[in-house]
């Protein structure tokens, strides 16, 4: 006996990117505030991270907040009903409850329940990530509109004393919607991982030490000069690659948002790409530091803000993190 044939779903050929929304910790925390325990200067920190003063959100505000906020925002902007999201996906490491997920609080306060939603764990280039998942998911069929979001309070995760990575840390999230198009808006993703590097960045010790009382709380440490080097010379490679399968070449951009790990890695990506000058670059971590998953979102939020004449046009975005892992993808602007 042959079972009955299956229906399988479809969905639309293209999507795009409608909308962002943005929030940023409202603490600013300038370099004279984190010197002492690190022993160092705002002079040092601006030389090699370019940062001048980062965002830190209050104590009694969850990263969950933050992206709560955010989603408004880019829900509203997009025009699309908060019913017709069904599909809500989080990038972040720093969600302090293991479960329920993040995303799933966050569908219920925007108004999108019942919407799928799950949270996904690729460090600094988990937003490119997701990105690559809503439209995976919405073009087979699987959902109609989806709100992505990278949402970070990592400042529950700084050891004030660490000098490898605590200095570069922010709070915030930037989220963006994701739907349906009549042209190519999301090219395809560049992405994938080397986890022979897991030791590079990452937490000092597990939550299991801690309980056991074998270790202190789990805090963010990274080998500074190796993920310099990879972000540098093989993100270079990456980004590259994604040009390419999207068909066109680096005249036809019009901005660079790369993760906003350090300025320095920004700048030294922009030479190697041999940008033009006509590209505009995304440098958001001069206010707000490194917020992870949520950096290229708040960038390119801040970007639209700044250049509205960027609206329409194309933009190559690039993560890269802890894992290791990476994501790449051009996308036009909404």
């Amino acid at each position: 006996m042959t079972a009955p044939r299956l229906k399988q779903a479809t969905g639309p050929q293209y999507t795009r990117i409608l909308s962002y929304g943005a929030a940023r910790g409202s603490v600013a925390v300038p370099n004279d505030d984190l010197i002492g325990p690190i022993n160092s200067s705002d002079e040092w920190i601006r030389q090699r991270t370019g940062i001048i003063t980062r965002a830190r959100a209050p104590h009694d505000v969850l990263a969950l907040d933050l992206a709560t906020d955010a989603a408004r925002e880019a829900v509203e902007k997009s025009g699309v009903a908060p019913s017709d999201i069904d599909l809500v996906l989080i990038a972040t490491i720093s969600n302090v409850r293991q479960t329920p997920s993040m995303s799933a609080v966050v569908a219920e306060r925007v108004g999108a329940n019942p919407a799928a939603a799950y949270d996904l764990n690729a460090a600094c280039a988990g937003y490119t990530y997701a990105i690559a998942q809503a439209d995976a998911l919405i073009r087979a069929g699987a959902a109609h509109y989806a709100l992505v979001i990278g949402a970070e309070k990592l400042s529950d995760v700084v050891d004030p004393t660490d000098r490898s990575i605590s200095f570069l840390l922010g709070d915030g999230a930037g989220a963006a919607v994701v739907g349906p198009s009549d042209e190519p808006g999301i090219a395809p993703t560049v992405w994938g991982s080397d986890g022979s590097k897991a030791d590079t960045v990452g937490m000092d010790h597990t939550l299991v030490e801690f309980r056991d009382g074998e270790a202190s709380w789990p805090t963010l440490r990274q080998d500074g000069p190796s993920v310099f080097r990879w972000a540098v010379w093989e993100m270079v490679k990456v980004a590259k690659q994604a040009i390419d399968v999207a068909g066109i070449t680096p005249d036809d951009l019009s901005a660079f948002i790369p993760h906003q790990a350090n300025m320095r890695i920004v700048d030294e990506l922009a030479k190697q790409l041999k940008l033009p000058e006509t590209v505009t670059i995304a440098r958001d971590i001069e206010t707000t530091g490194n917020t992870s998953a949520a950096s290229i979102p708040l960038a390119t939020h801040r970007l639209l803000v700044e250049h509205p004449e960027l609206s329409g046009t194309l933009a190559l975005q690039i993560g890269f993190g802890a894992g290791l892992v990476f994501g790449a993808q051009v996308v036009v602007l909404p």
